[in-house]
């Protein structure tokens, strides 16, 4: 049985991740924990000057917290009627990215689904924060992000996008042959770049690459680099119907240093697709 976190602040966002991942699994067992994290916003906290105020805030927050994961359960209950899942809600104070490693380790957590938002300019900073903090702080377990308003139906198609700088761990690549599997879907593997001579070490990756995709339906594509990097994938996904964009995130901090282009956090944010980052080994 796969044990699956789901984060969750009950907004629309949040119900349509957890919708999401009841679809990509329905067929799969299954032991759903759904966690809400709560901590006093810094406007609440400028009138906790004593300790007892600030433990009214927290007793306060506890019994929201419970009571709306209690309805989010007892809306599975009566409507998920999959007897491959069972379902765990967990109410946890403090910040949302302790929270997640707490879980993880304690539950033996395999896949972690968030909800994020799409955003632009300074709203982003606010809107996705939580996300990419979990990102950059979850490092060991592969992470599904789902954009808000997206509606998963079926799982054809997994883009893998990479730049062959590394060596591919089985372990690494394990949920993207799991969900094809599971799918029956295609993988594409896409490499973004100016120019597209590969080094004896990036021959010598993607070799391994073609071992690890044993049995799979795979093929290998090349995307032009356009404005930057996100941008370039963002539109090949769209041009192609892809259903699920996945990376590996260590592979593309290699831009970040070059051109100071923060790919992941731009990929958390405006992908139109969920997005499955791989774990960090």
């Amino acid at each position: 049985m796969k044990n699956l976190l789901i984060t969750t602040d009950f907004s629309d966002n949040a119900w349509n991740a957890i919708f999401t991942a009841l679809k990509i699994y329905a067929e799969v067992e299954c032991h759903f924990y759904l966690l809400h994290a709560y901590e006093p916003t810094p406007l609440n906290l400028m009138g906790a000057k004593s300790q007892q105020r600030l433990g009214a805030i927290y007793d306060s927050l506890s019994k929201y917290s419970a009571q709306e994961l209690e309805e989010v359960l007892s809306y599975l209950k009566t409507n998920h009627k999959n007897p491959k899942h069972q379902f765990t809600t967990l109410s946890k104070p403090g910040n949302l990215e302790t929270a997640v490693e707490n879980v993880i380790h304690k539950n033996d957590i395999d896949f972690l689904i968030m909800g994020t938002q799409g955003a632009t300019g300074a709203k982003e900073v606010f809107l996705g924060s939580n996300t990419v903090k979990v990102l950059k702080h979850i490092k060991n377990i592969p992470i599904l992000t789902v954009p808000t308003g997206h509606n998963f139906q079926n799982l054809t198609q997994v883009i893998f996008a990479t730049d062959y700088s590394s060596p591919y761990k089985k372990s690494v690549l394990e949920p993207i042959l799991e969900l094809s599997k599971i799918w029956k879907a295609s993988i594409e593997i896409v490499h973004v770049a100016l120019e597209f001579n590969l080094n004896d070490n990036q021959e010598l990756h993607k070799d391994v690459l073609r071992e690890r995709l044993t049995g799979q339906k795979y093929k290998f594509s090349n995307i032009p680099f356009v404005i930057n990097i996100s941008t370039s994938i963002d539109e090949y996904v769209c041009n192609n119907n892809a259903t699920i964009l996945s990376l590996i995130r260590h592979q593309h901090s290699f831009w970040e240093k070059v051109i100071g282009e923060p790919v992941v956090n731009k990929i958390a944010f405006h992908s139109k697709i969920p997005v499955l980052f791989l774990p960090q080994y």
